[in-house]
Protein backbone atom coordinates (compact mmCIF):
# COMPACT_ATOMS: atom_id res chain seq x y z
CA UNK A 1 0.00 0.00 0.00
CA UNK A 2 3.00 2.60 0.92
CA UNK A 3 5.11 1.71 -2.48
CA UNK A 4 1.60 2.70 -4.39
CA UNK A 5 0.67 6.30 -2.02
CA UNK A 6 4.88 6.69 -2.73
CA UNK A 7 4.22 5.79 -6.98
CA UNK A 8 1.10 8.18 -6.84
CA UNK A 9 2.48 11.18 -5.10
CA UNK A 10 5.97 11.22 -7.32
CA UNK A 11 3.17 10.85 -10.70
CA UNK A 12 1.11 13.83 -9.35
CA UNK A 13 4.51 15.84 -7.82
CA UNK A 14 6.47 15.48 -10.31
CA UNK A 15 5.22 17.22 -13.39
CA UNK A 16 4.93 20.70 -11.08
CA UNK A 17 8.32 20.25 -10.97
CA UNK A 18 9.37 19.93 -14.21
CA UNK A 19 7.30 22.81 -14.84
CA UNK A 20 9.32 24.74 -12.93
CA UNK A 21 12.62 23.76 -13.46
CA UNK A 22 15.05 26.49 -13.61
CA UNK A 23 16.65 27.13 -16.75
CA UNK A 24 20.16 26.89 -17.53
CA UNK A 25 22.45 29.43 -17.12
CA UNK A 26 23.99 29.50 -20.59
CA UNK A 27 23.40 27.91 -23.98
CA UNK A 28 26.12 26.23 -26.09
CA UNK A 29 26.49 28.63 -29.33
CA UNK A 30 24.58 31.71 -27.68
CA UNK A 31 25.34 34.54 -25.24
CA UNK A 32 23.45 35.25 -22.22
CA UNK A 33 22.63 38.98 -21.59
CA UNK A 34 21.24 40.55 -18.84
CA UNK A 35 18.51 43.01 -19.25
CA UNK A 36 20.17 45.92 -19.70
CA UNK A 37 22.49 44.05 -22.31
CA UNK A 38 19.33 43.03 -23.69
CA UNK A 39 17.94 46.56 -23.53
CA UNK A 40 20.95 47.80 -25.45
CA UNK A 41 20.62 45.26 -28.20
CA UNK A 42 17.04 46.12 -28.56
CA UNK A 43 18.11 49.67 -28.86
CA UNK A 44 20.41 48.61 -31.72
CA UNK A 45 17.65 46.74 -33.72
CA UNK A 46 17.98 42.86 -32.21
CA UNK A 47 15.04 40.98 -33.25
CA UNK A 48 13.31 39.74 -29.89
CA UNK A 49 11.90 36.16 -30.04
CA UNK A 50 8.85 35.74 -27.31
CA UNK A 51 8.78 32.04 -27.10
CA UNK A 52 5.91 32.02 -24.54
CA UNK A 53 1.97 30.95 -25.18
CA UNK A 54 -0.48 33.17 -27.02
CA UNK A 55 -2.00 34.32 -23.26
CA UNK A 56 1.23 35.48 -21.89
CA UNK A 57 2.09 37.43 -25.33
CA UNK A 58 -1.42 39.19 -25.06
CA UNK A 59 -0.71 39.78 -21.65
CA UNK A 60 2.13 41.76 -22.77
CA UNK A 61 5.87 41.73 -24.49
CA UNK A 62 9.00 43.62 -25.84
CA UNK A 63 8.16 46.22 -28.15
CA UNK A 64 8.49 45.32 -31.53
CA UNK A 65 8.96 41.48 -30.36
CA UNK A 66 8.03 38.46 -32.64
CA UNK A 67 6.05 36.10 -31.17
CA UNK A 68 6.62 32.36 -31.65
CA UNK A 69 5.25 30.24 -29.21
CA UNK A 70 8.05 27.17 -28.79
CA UNK A 71 5.09 24.78 -28.61
CA UNK A 72 3.52 25.51 -31.80
CA UNK A 73 5.48 27.86 -34.49
CA UNK A 74 8.58 28.63 -33.40
CA UNK A 75 9.68 25.80 -36.11
CA UNK A 76 9.02 28.57 -38.88
CA UNK A 77 11.84 30.25 -37.46
CA UNK A 78 14.06 27.42 -39.28
CA UNK A 79 12.61 28.46 -42.48
CA UNK A 80 15.69 30.27 -45.22
CA UNK A 81 13.99 33.49 -46.01
CA UNK A 82 15.42 34.39 -42.24
CA UNK A 83 18.67 35.71 -42.91
CA UNK A 84 21.23 33.45 -40.47
CA UNK A 85 23.29 36.85 -39.58
CA UNK A 86 20.13 38.70 -38.16
CA UNK A 87 20.47 39.00 -34.31
CA UNK A 88 18.16 37.34 -32.14
CA UNK A 89 17.56 38.12 -28.63
CA UNK A 90 15.35 35.19 -27.44
CA UNK A 91 13.19 35.10 -24.47
CA UNK A 92 10.53 33.26 -21.99
CA UNK A 93 9.04 35.31 -19.40
CA UNK A 94 11.85 34.23 -16.13
CA UNK A 95 14.56 32.26 -15.15
CA UNK A 96 11.85 29.71 -14.40
CA UNK A 97 10.97 29.65 -18.10
CA UNK A 98 12.97 26.63 -19.71
CA UNK A 99 11.98 27.40 -23.22
CA UNK A 100 13.70 30.29 -24.06
CA UNK A 101 16.80 28.24 -23.51
CA UNK A 102 15.29 25.24 -25.56
CA UNK A 103 14.34 28.01 -28.27
CA UNK A 104 17.81 29.43 -28.47
CA UNK A 105 19.73 25.91 -28.49
CA UNK A 106 17.31 25.53 -31.79
CA UNK A 107 18.18 29.10 -33.14
CA UNK A 108 21.75 27.71 -32.76
CA UNK A 109 21.32 23.94 -34.49
CA UNK A 110 19.54 26.03 -37.96
CA UNK A 111 22.80 28.09 -38.26
CA UNK A 112 21.77 31.71 -36.67
CA UNK A 113 25.19 33.27 -35.81
CA UNK A 114 24.13 35.97 -33.04
CA UNK A 115 21.33 34.71 -30.86
CA UNK A 116 21.10 36.29 -27.70
CA UNK A 117 19.45 34.30 -24.82
CA UNK A 118 17.88 36.80 -22.42
CA UNK A 119 17.68 34.35 -19.76
CA UNK A 120 15.67 36.82 -17.41
CA UNK A 121 13.04 37.74 -19.81
CA UNK A 122 9.62 39.43 -19.85
CA UNK A 123 9.64 39.57 -16.07
CA UNK A 124 12.64 41.60 -15.69
CA UNK A 125 11.78 43.74 -18.62
CA UNK A 126 8.92 45.17 -17.01
CA UNK A 127 10.31 45.34 -13.77
CA UNK A 128 12.39 48.07 -15.27
CA UNK A 129 9.97 49.33 -16.91
CA UNK A 130 11.38 49.12 -20.53
CA UNK A 131 9.57 49.93 -23.87
CA UNK A 132 6.68 47.19 -24.19
CA UNK A 133 3.05 46.66 -25.44
CA UNK A 134 -0.15 44.58 -24.92
CA UNK A 135 -2.33 42.85 -26.52
CA UNK A 136 -0.62 43.59 -30.39
CA UNK A 137 -1.65 42.16 -33.14
CA UNK A 138 0.47 39.28 -33.71
CA UNK A 139 1.15 39.25 -37.54
CA UNK A 140 1.99 42.43 -37.75
CA UNK A 141 5.05 41.95 -35.17
CA UNK A 142 6.28 38.94 -37.53
CA UNK A 143 5.92 41.02 -40.96
CA UNK A 144 7.79 44.06 -39.47
CA UNK A 145 10.53 41.99 -37.77
CA UNK A 146 11.10 39.98 -41.59
CA UNK A 147 12.08 43.56 -42.91
CA UNK A 148 14.89 44.17 -40.98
Amino acid sequence: MRRILVLLLFFVVSPAVVQAAEAPEDVEGAMTVNVFQAKRLHELGAVFIDVRNDREWLWGHVEGAVHFDLASDFINLAAQEWPRQLPLVIYCDSEICPRSAEAARMAVAWGYKQVFYFRSGYFAWQLHDFPQVTGEDRAGATLNAQAH
